[in-house]
């Protein structure tokens, strides 16, 4: 149940109260690149993406992207969880981290622990992941999960289709 606690990383609910770290990551280079701008451009434009996306995907769906900290210091790094998306049949793990805790293998293990949550506490028979064409990052990180390519699949609001994977 979350929260998760690994051996390096603590995972529960983002809240309001994490703003700056929201705006820091959704406007990191690697966000921008791979997930896209969601101009978010104030604490107050982090909020109300912490409102309106996060906590409401806790509401309404029981799961989402959740708050990733280094648990010995408490500084979150990335959001790691499952998202609802209405051009896909099953959940979709989803990931990003700041690029200063890139290459530590912190999201492996926060990814880790989210797939194992979300079969044995949310009883998914399967998960599905999207990612662009560019990011290898993520894919490398979908294939060590145990996630193979499948297809691609094209989101109405995008112009390029992602590429789908799915675990076993």
């Amino acid at each position: 149940m979350i929260p998760i606690e690994t051996q390096r990383l603590h995972i529960q609910e983002a809240t309001l109260t994490d703003a700056d770290f929201i705006y820091e990551l959704l406007n990191s280079p690697t966000w921008l690149e791979h997930i896209g701008n969601r101009g978010i451009r104030t604490s107050a434009d982090a909020e109300a993406y912490i409102q309106n996306s996060l906590l409401a995907s806790y509401r309404d769906y029981g799961f989402g992207l959740w708050k990733v900290s280094v648990k010995d210091t408490n500084v979150p790094l990335g959001i790691c969880g499952f998202l609802k998306r209405d051009y896909l049949d099953a959940p979709d793990i989803g990931f990003a981290q700041l690029p200063q805790f890139e290459g530590f293998g912190y999201m492996l293990e926060a990814c880790r622990s989210v797939m194992d949550y979300g079969v044995s506490a949310l009883n998914f028979p399967k998960v599905l992941a999207v990612t662009t064409s560019n990011n290898v990052r993520s894919q490398k990180l979908l294939s060590k999960l145990g996630f193979s390519e499948i297809g691609t699949v094209q989101p109405s609001n995008k112009e390029t289709p992602f590429r789908l994977y799915s675990n076993p």
